[in-house]
């Protein structure tokens, strides 16, 4: 009880003493809890003021800017000069454009007034394989007289007998579909466009630029050689130039062993910025069994471009080692042979090549056609007459090829195709050289040595020829140095 009390005192004591120590300031014993509550007041009077004073500060800015936009226009006006300013014309002579740039608007001009210049109103065909120009014509709604009137011009006959897949034909219409032009390319360098214009045509021809870019290919034979080819980034047409180029001196279908190697420079060309086709070989080399060969590329006095070696001679031999491209002898040139079909022992008097059917038989040498058609064990067969003494003979023939009788033929021209006509067992052309009428072993007599170039003409050969040698020995050097 005590201790409550005394508690209780104590309590009763300080609050006594906060009270005097109140009464002392002057204030009374309520004003003691006045701290408190007049913090929160003066926040919220604060707040007050200052939201009502930044308030009446905007009214001000508001007030300013409306004053200001009224006031500065009219000032404005009122300082502008209130008479009319002198203005001066002056006649300033046009930039002169550049031959570029005039040629440039003139095209467009040009083609903006012509619609044979516009591309998109052209209707490009492309020739598809088994089509002819008549059969386009009838596709695209025109008559054969349309054609006939086209092909009257002997330029155009020429060029247009000739169209092969991919060959392109454009052609524009008037308003009621009949036909415009035509458009053509006579050749690579040649466009032409032909415009029909009641019953007259009249021909505009545009030059292309053609342009030839050189290449360089070097292949290592493991397989075979179109599979090395293939790997050196070379074409099979170009594979097969090159086989023709060192035909004369390499038997590449018995010949030929794993580590021979070639390096070959040629160009393809390129019209309006695109591939066109394959072009040539200019210059290339094919080590076989160890044995260096070199063809150089050269047009001589004559006008005749062919391959000839470093010191000037022509690797053109005057007949070609063999006249087939796929080949295996099955038969060899004999005095006394077993006939597989009769059965009797009589004289082989050529060489058998077994190919497939159908394989190309080539002409083994420049000459004309002496005879085509049948002839008893032959079957299908061809004679070429080379000179005054010499005739090649081509026997079992599944089909004759296009030369007429009396036709000139260049050596490697297709004269007919494997097959077994006559007496043959199988497919196989049979291949007779004769001298005189008399026969001749043809593996024997085939290589004969060709003339040279003459002296007056070495010098002009060896300028034209000696950078393409350099670089290819500069070749070769490398890809040694590279497999050591």
């Amino acid at each position: 009880m005590n201790l409550n009390k005394n508690h209780t005192g104590i309590e009763s004591a300080s609050d006594s003493t906060a009270a005097s120590r109140a009464a002392q300031n002057g204030d009374t014993v309520e004003s003691a809890n006045l701290p408190k509550q007049t913090l929160a007041q003066n926040f919220i009077a604060t707040t007050r003021s200052w939201q009502h004073r930044h308030v009446v500060l905007a009214g001000v800015i508001l007030a300013a800017l409306t004053v200001a936009g009224t006031t500065l226009p009219t000032w404005a006006l009122a300082m502008r000069d209130s008479g009319q300013a002198p203005r001066t014309t002056l006649n300033l002579p046009l930039p002169t454009l550049s031959p570029e740039d005039a040629a440039l608007s003139a095209a467009i001009d040009a083609a903006n007034a012509n619609p044979l210049l516009d591309e998109s109103a052209w209707q490009v065909v492309s020739v598809k394989a088994g089509q002819t120009l008549g059969d386009i014509f009838s596709t695209q709604g025109y008559d054969a007289a349309t054609l006939a009137r086209l092909l009257d011009e002997p330029a155009n006959k020429s060029c247009l007998s000739k169209i092969k897949p991919g060959d392109e034909f454009a052609f524009l219409r008037n308003a009621d579909g009949s036909l415009r032009a035509i458009r053509f390319d006579r050749d690579d360098r040649t466009r032409v466009i032909a415009s029909f214009d009641g019953g007259d045509i009249r021909e505009r021809t545009i030059d292309r630029q053609i342009e030839r870019r050189t290449h360089i290919g070097h292949g290592t034979i493991d397989s075979s050689l179109y599979a090395a080819g293939a790997e050196a980034g070379i074409s099979d047409p170009m594979l097969h130039d090159l086989v023709d180029a060192f035909n004369s001196d390499i038997d590449f279908y018995h010949d030929l062993q794993q580590g021979d190697s070639f390096t070959v420079i040629y160009d393809d060309l390129y019209r309006d910025g695109e591939r066109l086709r394959d072009g040539n070989i200019l210059a290339a080399t094919f080590v076989n069994k160890g044995k260096r060969h070199t063809a150089l590329r050269f047009t001589n006095s004559a006008g005749e471009t062919m391959f000839y070696t470093e010191d000037g001679h022509p690797l053109k031999k005057t007949f070609l080692r063999t006249p087939l491209d796929v080949t295996r002898i099955t038969s060899y040139f004999s005095a006394a042979r077993l006939h597989p079909i009769l059965g009797t022992m009589r004289a082989h008097k050529g060489v058998d090549y077994a190919a497939p059917q159908g394989t190309p038989i080539r002409s083994a040498g420049d000459g004309k056609i002496a005879f085509r058609g049948w002839q008893p064990g032959y079957g299908n067969v061809v004679i070429v007459q080379h000179n005054a003494h010499t005739t090649t003979l081509y026997g079992h023939m599944s089909r004759l090829g296009g030369y007429q009788v009396g036709q000139h033929v260049s050596q490697g021209a297709t004269i007919g195709y494997v097959g077994m006509t006559g007496l043959a067992t199988g497919p196989h052309l049979h291949y007779e050289f004769r001298v005189d009428g008399q026969h001749r072993n043809p593996l024997a007599v085939t290589s004969l040595p060709p003339e040279p170039l003459p002296v007056a003409e070495l010098a002009r050969f060896r300028s034209a020829t000696q950078p393409m040698l350099a670089r290819l020995n500069k070749l070769e050097a490398t890809q040694l140095a590279s497999t050591k």
